[in-house]
């Protein structure tokens, strides 16, 4: 039976192989019921895909894997601190707890952490570095867009 730390050796495992085949250092397993159901690495260098962070990869297999987008039940294992997207995708998708090897100080020296980003998110949209406009645009002859995707279900 595996434990956290198991878990979490599968994830580093994983990093240094997308190391050492050119990608970046980052690998996870999303695990359910003790079992590992899937693993990512990141594949930014290798898709141009700025979203192909290990845990989204992952994510994906596991939505794949489990034929849901739900993934209740599930935990995230991932060699490095997850980046905020990687985190709001974990929540949206339902993952219970996530766990991770290695801090946003150990990356900083590499250019690896994402603390700065997590900084700029947390202020008011108004003093964050990228530039946030709501702007309540509607189309004349249709419905409400909402009302109207509720209407369908």
């Amino acid at each position: 039976m595996n434990n956290d730390t198991d878990f979490l050796r599968q994830a580093i495992e994983l990093a240094y192989q997308n190391s050492e085949a050119g990608g970046r250092p980052f690998g996870a397993v999303i695990v359910k019921d003790g079992q590992v159901i899937a693993s990512g690495v990141n594949q930014i260098l290798s898709t141009n895909d700025p979203t192909a962070h290990a845990e989204l990869q992952a994510i994906r297999a596991a939505s794949k894997q489990l034929n849901s987008a739900n993934l209740e039940g599930c935990i995230v294992f991932a060699s490095g601190h997850p980046c905020p997207m990687c985190m709001a995708a974990m929540r949206m998708a339902g993952i219970q707890a996530v766990n991770y090897a290695y801090s946003n100080e150990a990356g900083e020296p590499f250019g690896l952490s994402t603390a700065a980003i997590y900084a700029d998110l947390a202020k008011p949209f108004a003093e964050q570095s990228m530039q946030i406009r709501y702007v309540p645009v509607r189309l004349e002859h249709k419905p409400d867009l909402y009302a109207y995707w509720k209407s369908l279900a």
